[in-house]
C-alpha cells in the first residue's frame, strides 16, 4: 500500500505542473495588470513597481522565477494586500474553507446514504420515486441559484437563520451555506448509493444471508453496506472538488471570509500570486483528497489491495 501511494504522489506531479502552467498563462492573459486602478501614475513610478515584482521581465522568466519559489514552498507576496504572502491569506482564510467543507461533506454523506439506502430498499415504491425526484432536482439545479433561494426564503420570508457572515450569530451563520454546499452532493451519493445497494441486495451473499434467518436491518448493517458504499467512496474525490470549488460562489454570497472570497477579489484585482497561489493550492488538495479515497477503497474492499 505504501509503493502504491507513493506511485499515485509521483504521478500527481506531471498534473500540478500542468494545473500551473495553465493557470499561469490565463492569469497573464486577462486583459489590466495588479496595479492598474483609477489613478493614473506617472511613468517612472510604474516602471519601477513592475521592476519590483518582476513584471518588466519576459513571460517564461516570470515562470521560471514563480516555479523555483513554488519548489522551495514560496507562493510569493500579494500584490494588492500589502505586507502580507499569499501563504499568510491562505493559512489565515482555509480553517474556514476546510471547516465549511467538512460540514458539508459530512451532511452530504449521512443524508445521501441514507436517502438512497431508504430507496433501494422501498424500489419502485413512492419512496423510491420520491427521493429520486428531489435527488434529480438538486442535481439539476447549480448551486449559485439555490444559495440565494435559501436566503430568500429562510432568512429574508421566515426569517428563522441569518443571511449572512457575522460574529454575533453563533453557530447558525454555518446553516445555510452548508446547505446550499450539501445540496448537490446530497443528491448524487443518494443516487449512486440506490443503484450500488439494489445491485448489492440481489448478490448470492445477501441471499444466503436472509437464508439463514436474518432481517433486513441485520443483513444492511453488516453485509450490504459496506460494499454498496464503494462507488459512493470513489466519488468522494470528485465530491470533494466540487465543494471547493462550490465554495468560491457561497463563500462570496454569504460573505464568508474564506479561500472563495480570496479567490474571486483576487481575480477581480488581477493578483497574480493570490489567484495562482489558490489554485495551486486546491488542485494539490483535490489531488491528495483523492490519494486518500484511494487507499481507503483498498482498505475496505481487501480484494482491490491483493491485485
Amino acid at each position: 500500500m505504501l509503493r502504491y501511494a507513493l506511485l499515485r504522489l509521483l504521478g500527481a506531479i506531471p498534473t500540478l505542473f500542468l494545473v500551473i502552467v495553465l493557470a499561469f498563462l490565463m492569469v497573464h492573459a486577462a486583459p489590466g495588470g495588479p496595479f492598474d486602478d483609477e489613478r493614473v501614475l506617472p511613468a517612472e513610478i510604474e516602471e519601477n513597481i513592475a521592476a519590483a515584482y518582476h513584471l518588466d521581465e519576459p513571460l517564461h522568466k516570470q515562470f521560471i522565477r514563480y516555479l523555483s519559489g513554488l519548489v522551495h514552498g514560496d507562493l510569493g507576496p500579494s500584490y494588492r494586500y500589502r505586507d502580507h504572502t499569499v501563504g499568510e491569506l491562505i493559512g489565515t482564510a482555509f480553517p474556514v474553507s476546510l471547516k465549511l467543507g467538512a460540514m458539508a461533506m459530512l451532511l452530504a454523506l449521512v443524508v445521501g446514504v441514507a436517502a438512497g439506502s431508504f430507496a433501494a430498499l422501498r424500489r419502485n415504491t413512492l419512496l423510491d420515486r420520491s427521493v429520486m425526484a428531489v435527488a434529480m432536482t438538486g442535481i439539476s439545479i447549480p448551486i449559485f441559484v439555490i444559495a440565494p433561494l435559501l436566503v430568500l426564503l429562510l432568512a429574508v420570508r421566515l426569517q428563522w437563520l441569518p443571511a449572512g457572515w457575522s460574529g454575533n450569530v453563533g453557530a447558525t451563520k454555518f446553516v445555510l451555506p452548508v446547505i446550499a454546499l450539501a445540496l448537490p452532493q446530497i443528491a448524487y451519493i443518494a443516487r449512486l448509493t440506490r443503484a450500488s445497494m439494489i445491485d448489492v441486495l440481489a448478490s448470492d451473499f445477501v441471499r444466503t444471508a436472509r437464508a439463514q434467518g436474518l432481517g433486513t436491518t441485520a443483513v444492511v448493517r453488516y453485509h450490504a453496506l459496506k460494499p454498496a458504499l464503494l462507488p459512493v467512496l470513489s466519488y468522494m474525490g470528485p465530491a470533494a472538488a466540487a465543494i471547493l470549488t462550490g465554495s468560491v460562489v457561497v463563500e462570496e454570497i454569504f460573505g464568508i471570509p474564506g479561500l472563495g472570497q480570496f479567490f474571486v477579489r483576487g481575480a477581480l484585482n488581477r493578483d497574480y500570486t493570490l489567484v495562482l497561489g489558490i489554485v495551486v493550492f486546491y488542485a494539490a488538495l483535490v489531488v491528495l483528497l483523492n490519494l486518500v479515497v484511494d487507499i481507503l477503497y483498498g482498505v475496505i474492499d481487501p480484494r482491490i489491495r491483493q491485485r
